[in-house]
């Protein structure tokens, strides 16, 4: 079974030429293309949630209200 998932690890890297990692470097291919705005959309939800949030240290207060 890990030789299975060795051999299909090492078979999904591929060498991307040097004309190509322009196209992968667009900010259309990043998995968060909009990372401030979310960041910004994370606060403001868990400054109204009532419990304690996963992104902070500090727990919630809000009245949960929009």
């Amino acid at each position: 079974m890990l030789a299975v998932f060795i051999v299909y690890t090492i078979s999904g890297c591929a060498q991307v030429a040097v004309w190509e990692r322009g196209n992968l470097a667009k900010p259309q291919m990043a998995i968060d293309p909009h990372p401030l705005h979310s960041t910004i959309r994370m606060h403001n939800y868990s400054s109204r949630e009532a419990a304690a949030s996963t992104h902070s240290s500090d727990g919630g207060g809000g009245c949960g209200c929009y």
